[in-house]
């Protein structure tokens, strides 16, 4: 099931790759604005049939800072392992590639905590420091945030 490839998503692909990953996240919080202004430094794209089913990037400064982002599997093909599949090949990419010193981060949305556990991620709240975002633009952040002028 599923073959695995490494590389970096070009930016239609991910634009394309952000409607599976809406699919696959609660709230479908990715926009449908342009392609990130940096590409992936490298990435996983599962393939099913044809299609592409999984996916998961690792984005940074390719020196201290690295963040798993878009980590995501279908819905039809949820509970087979490709999501253990995906992390595993990044963080494998990681140990290869990152520093010692790197620090790599991620956001886990709801029970996906327990598989990035799994790979060493704790929470960031133990450690004395709490993840911050904020939205760009004139959108309005979940709980009512605006962004200050």
């Amino acid at each position: 099931m599923g073959q695995r490839r490494h590389h970096r998503p070009s930016c239609r692909r991910s634009s394309r790759l952000r409607c599976l990953r809406r699919l696959a996240t609660p709230g479908g919080r990715t926009a449908d604005g342009p392609a990130p202004a940096r590409p992936a430094r490298y990435g996983v794209l599962v393939h099913h049939e044809g299609q592409p089913i999984g996916m998961g990037r690792i984005i940074g400064d390719g020196g201290t800072a690295f963040q798993i982002v878009d980590i995501c599997v279908h819905p039809e093909h949820q509970g087979r392992g490709l999501g253990r599949r995906i992390m595993a090949a990044l963080t494998d990419e990681l140990e290869r590639r990152a520093p010692a010193t790197a620090y790599v981060s991620l956001i886990a949305d709801g029970p996906a905590r327990h598989l990035y556990e799994k790979f060493g991620f704790a929470d960031t709240a133990t450690h004395d420091s709490i993840g911050m975002y904020r939205v760009t633009g004139n959108a309005v952040a979940p709980g009512g945030a605006q962004p200050k002028p």
